[in-house]
């Protein structure tokens, strides 16, 4: 058990249309709080929240603060991201379309080939014109990243040194993953790149709201897969929280439910529908990285597919067609948004408590316009609108149901040959859930459930998501270095220093690591989620052995829920 008996943990997750915090105290939910984001002052909504649920709360006893958010996810598919300078090196063969990039893009002279070794030096007068433009272009974050940079980064350090004084940001592609697979990191260096500014903003809001109030509890944000990094270490990798929301979600259902068989998981939100999928009650994972809009990435993360639908959608009538979503434009037409949403109808159908005469009457009129050109009854018209929600979800995890089905399955555990996923179950978590659970079984014909505090599941996830670290070992044989820059180790070791002497190396690091995170858990694991080890050759000669090892406290819940509170704040 952890050793945190007694001490509150807090859970913070800021979605599109709402942030919602949650307070856990001896295992159970304590406080809840849901609150409508104000986009125009995301300081006041994070601050006043944050406030407002720690209200009459010792600060002492707080253990941790955890937090999940959607705002880059958002950033990136919204596509409001600023433009990013590329500066990329792919050595010599064909060049790779990165044309789905928003920035400038510039390739140099100079490689290094997959041995780690410079094959052409690096052409400076190229280097000083590209960083011309970026400045005529008023560009101020970039991304560098060389073919084989996971063997030697040294080209990449180089340029980073030239540049990083000029620049916002430089993010350089071995920091983001040490896996083989240029496409991929160039993707995932530019994300980086791209949310780097709203992630700076989202984390400057959260420390200046915990100073205001005299907080010094430890913040961890969530990652794609499920896992933590503490605020701080997230800003030179922010990429790694862009998938926090759906993360907090999954967390929240498997701390809300106990779920062995094969099954379908909803968050329905106010924006955006999130799906998952469990094999014997174990999550899916994207092996090779996730998908993040159009850009495959070589970011960690369950397996997820976030799609626009939700209670805010925007509703409008095409050749007497119903299209729902995929963008939200507002708020319900009930509280003076531009366009009718599904929650309109729900107000209209009396499924939601606490709305005014007079926000009932706008719902009302917003249905009664779609009515007529449906040329039905304002009430089948609202059915009609819920309906047509929970069949569109439903056709969706068909569709990634056979896609899944058509390929090995991946669990966060293993590789599962011939296994086939078959649900055999629903379950429904975020604000709307209630609402659709009769729908949803109709439409699935399995048992559905919605469990209790489902409507800030994902705060729920997000303060119960064990506190984890990542590490990298990096070992250069010819020339006798070890270093874990993370925790400040560097040695001095032998020629015949082995992978599996990193990997024992890295594994006693992480328990040093959660026993000063105050993580120690008779249950706790670690995992390896990278390693490799080349040969190093210079001219004819072997001249050593270059050796890469990450690894991680495995993610998961830090512990199980004893007790729900019996009614909702």
């Amino acid at each position: 058990m952890s050793n945190d008996s007694g001490l509150l943990m807090v859970g913070l997750d800021m979605g599109g249309t709402h942030i919602d915090g949650v307070i856990i105290k001896d295992g159970k939910v304590y406080k809840t709080i849901k609150r409508v984001v104000d986009k125009n002052d995301l300081f006041t909504t994070i601050w006043s929240t944050l406030k407002e649920l720690l209200h009459d709360v010792q600060y002492t006893s707080i253990a941790r603060i955890n937090l999940s958010t959607t705002i880059n996810t958002n950033a990136i598919v919204e596509d409001i991201t600023p433009p990013i300078g590329m500066l990329l090196s792919s050595g010599p063969g064909m060049k790779n379309d990165f044309s789905s990039i928003k920035g400038c893009i510039q390739f140099l002279s100079g490689s290094i080939d997959h041995r780690g070794v410079e094959v052409e030096e690096l052409n400076i007068g190229e280097l000083y014109k590209s960083l011309e433009l970026f400045t005529r272009e008023r560009i101020s974050h970039t991304a560098v990243v060389t073919k084989f940079s996971n063997r030697n980064p040294e080209h990449e350090l180089s340029i980073k040194k030239m540049i990083e004084d000029d620049m916002d940001s430089v993010t350089v592609g071995h920091r983001m993953s040490g896996i083989l697979n240029f496409p991929r990191r160039v993707y995932t260096s530019y994300l980086n790149a791209a949310v780097y500014s709203s992630f700076q903003t989202f984390a400057t809001h959260i420390n200046e709201s915990l100073q205001r109030e005299g907080i010094k509890a430890p913040i961890y944000i969530l990652k794609a897969d499920g896992g933590t990094m503490d605020l701080h270490s997230a800003h030179s990798r922010p990429v790694e929280t862009i998938l926090s929301g759906p993360s907090a979600s999954f967390l929240g259902f498997m701390a809300l439910t106990s779920i062995k068989e094969d099954a379908i998981l909803l968050d329905i939100g106010g924006t955006t529908t999130d799906i998952f999928f469990l094999s014997d009650g174990v999550p899916l994972f994207d092996p090779l990285g996730a998908t993040i809009a159009e850009y495959k990435t070589l970011v960690r993360a369950l397996y997820s597919v976030s799609i626009g639908l939700g209670g805010d959608s925007s509703i409008k009538i095409e050749d007497n067609n119903l299209i729902i979503g995929p963008m939200r434009k507002g708020m319900p037409y009930a509280f003076l948004g531009p366009e009718v949403t599904p929650t309109d109808a729900m107000i209209h159908l009396g499924l939601i408590k606490g709305v005014t005469t007079k926000e009932k009457a706008l719902a009302k009129e917003g249905i009664s316009t779609l009515a007529e050109q449906l040329n039905i009854s304002p009430i089948e018209t609202s059915r009609f609108i819920l309906s047509q929600v929970a069949h569109t979800i439903k056709t969706t995890t068909d569709t990634l149901l056979e896609q899944i089905n058509s390929k090995p399955v991946y669990t966060v555990k293993e590789l599962l040959h011939g296994k086939r996923v078959v649900p055999t179950s629903v379950h429904v978590i975020g604000g709307p859930s209630a609402v659709f659970q009769s729908l949803l079984e109709k439409e699935y014909q399995l048992p559905t459930f919605v469990p209790h505090n489902a409507g800030v599941a994902n705060a729920v996830g997000a303060a119960l998501a064990t506190p984890t670290t990542d590490i990298t070992l990096l070992a250069d044989t010819s020339i006798g270095k070890l270093s874990v820059p993370e925790v400040g180790v560097y040695e001095d070791i032998d020629r015949d220093y082995t992978l599996e002497m990193a990997t024992e190396r890295v594994i006693s690091l992480l328990k040093m690591s959660a026993i000063n995170m105050d993580s120690v858990d008779e249950n706790i694991e670690y995992e390896i989620i990278e390693e490799s080890c080349f040969t190093m050759v210079k001219g004819f000669s072997t001249v050593g052995k270059n050796i890469r090892v990450m690894g991680q406290i495995r993610p998961g819940l830090i512990q199980t829920l004893i007790g729900d509170m019996s009614d909702e704040s």
